[in-house]
């Protein structure tokens, strides 16, 4: 049965601190962030949708999250423009009246460039969405989050501890700066009641991997699973819960949870 607001992406699953807090979930429109915002929907959460380019699929998202009885907001805006960041946060926050927590999600690798091919114009592209944004996005919400505390988790990758494959490595450097970003933001913001936290996928069956990894580089990517297959979103979707959750986390702070399926064990 296809996930809904409803028909939880874990069946059974109730987490009883979660219902009624406002949640943005950003980049939510397809792979992981679709899963999440299905997910937090089921918890109950009011869920800030946030999409680019990727309007229609955000849409269906929407309606199915309404179907199921949720409360939904979508909102529109490019990650790489810093404007944009700030309005989306600030556009959701007002919606709901409150924030009580932001999960930075929107990112890319935006091509595979090997770092003798490197141009300023990519790695300006680059940084500016996967780290640039979540500083923006955390920075904008905070003042929100004090109000009464919450939570940030944080988006980071497998490819921020391995290097990244063939022509990723500045796209792993920039998930290693979210992942240092975490530690460093959750020692100041904890004083206000502020978790913050990461979540580190690993090789993920996504758009993602469809359009930068070819058959040949996603089958090599798997070999080196011992689980044996690439992930799912619905495989990450545990972790993002359990981190937002101050009944299931809440002497948890700073860290990065790997979701990889034995791929990488630090």
């Amino acid at each position: 049965m296809p996930a809904t607001a409803t028909a939880p992406i874990i069946p059974g699953l109730a987490i009883p601190d979660l219902a009624g807090k406002a949640v943005l979930v950003t980049g939510a429109s397809t792979g992981i962030g679709a899963a999440l915002a299905l997910a937090y929907a089921a918890q109950k959460c009011r869920v800030a949708l946030h999409y680019n380019s990727s309007q229609e699929a955000a849409e269906k998202l929407g309606r199915t999250i309404r179907d199921g009885g949720g409360e939904v907001f979508l909102v529109q805006g490019d990650f790489s423009i810093p404007a944009d960041v700030e309005r989306v946060v600030e556009d959701s926050a007002q919606h709901f009246g409150r924030l009580d927590g932001l999960v930075n999600n929107a990112g890319g690798m935006l091509g595979r460039v090997p770092y003798a091919e490197l141009t300023e114009t990519h790695y300006d592209a680059v940084m500016d969405l996967n780290a640039r944004s979540v500083l923006t996005a955390s920075r904008k919400a905070i003042p929100w989050l004090k109000r009464q505390g919450g939570f940030i988790v944080n988006t980071s990758s497998i490819a921020a501890r391995n290097g990244a494959g063939g022509g990723a490595g500045l796209y792993g450097s920039s998930k290693a700066f979210v992942s240092n970003v975490t530690r460093g933001m959750a020692k100041e913001l904890i004083g206000f009641g502020i978790r913050v936290n990461a979540v580190a996928p690993g090789t993920i069956a996504t758009a993602f991997h469809e359009r930068y990894s070819t058959d040949e580089q996603m089958k090599g990517m798997v070999a080196t699973i011992p689980q044996g297959r690439a992930g799912t979103p619905q495989d990450c979707v545990g972790a993002y819960l359990f981190l937002s959750s101050d009944l299931l986390s809440g002497y948890i702070t700073g860290q990065v949870i790997e979701v990889n399926g034995g791929q990488l064990m630090p």
